[in-house]
């Protein structure tokens, strides 16, 4: 196979599993159980809006199970804060855990999270790192180890798009590609890499002869 049908696999390959990817990020949106807390009381008196919390949460953890029992999603945080004039939760050191109907796993950690109200929009703010380990298919065909890394992520759950307008590190296996930043639309699954794009492709391993 040519070098250049290699880079073509290796990229189609990656697309494959962005949608994994995306569905680690969407776990965010469990953190809006805590929109559930109880409203004031009373009534207070109207204020001048100002950019402040209503609520903390620190040292947390959300998780979510399915109907049997198994674990979901995971988000953990070392402070969040709801601010309700932007409708927004902010989240330090967030880390999410989140595994697919085939029981795949995929962690996601940042310095920073943003969540809006709906939870339709999750930003990932310094050393976002999402990572899917790797994995043995139904066919018994492993799927190597894939690691996404940039300094910013932005995932629109409604429209299932991520896009980074920062440099990004995308690593399958012992395949690196890197470009000045990515779009993926997971409906037309299409992966947009522009800017300076480079691959490295490293051949597979092959046994010793005996």
């Amino acid at each position: 196979m040519s070098a250049k049908a290699r880079l073509r696999d290796a990229l189609d390959r990656v697309s494959i599993y962005l949608p994994v990817v995306l569905m680690g990020l969407l776990a965010l949106g469990t953190y809006w159980l805590v929109r559930n807390t109880p409203a004031p009381s009373a009534p207070e008196a109207e204020r001048p809006v100002r950019h402040d919390p209503d609520y903390f949460m620190r040292q947390f953890s959300v998780k979510t199970f399915d109907e049997k029992g198994r674990l979901q999603s995971e988000v953990r945080g070392i402070e969040g804060r709801h601010f309700p004039d932007t409708d927004t939760l902010e989240i330090d050191q967030v880390h999410i855990r989140s595994y697919n109907a085939e029981g795949k796993l995929v962690v996601a950690t940042a310095d920073r999270a943003l969540s809006n109200g709906d939870a339709s929009e999750v930003q990932l703010f310094g050393n976002a790192v999402v990572v899917r380990e790797a994995s043995t298919g139904p066919n018994g065909r492993i799927d190597p180890r894939l690691e996404f890394r940039s300094e910013f992520l932005h995932a629109y759950v409604n429209t299932e798009r991520v896009r980074s307008h920062l440099p990004v590190v995308l690593t399958r296996g012992n395949d690196r590609f890197t470009s000045d930043s990515m779009t993926y639309d997971n409906l037309s699954r299409e992966l947009e890499m522009k800017g300076r794009v480079h691959g490295m492709l490293m051949p597979a391993a092959t046994s010793p002869r005996r």
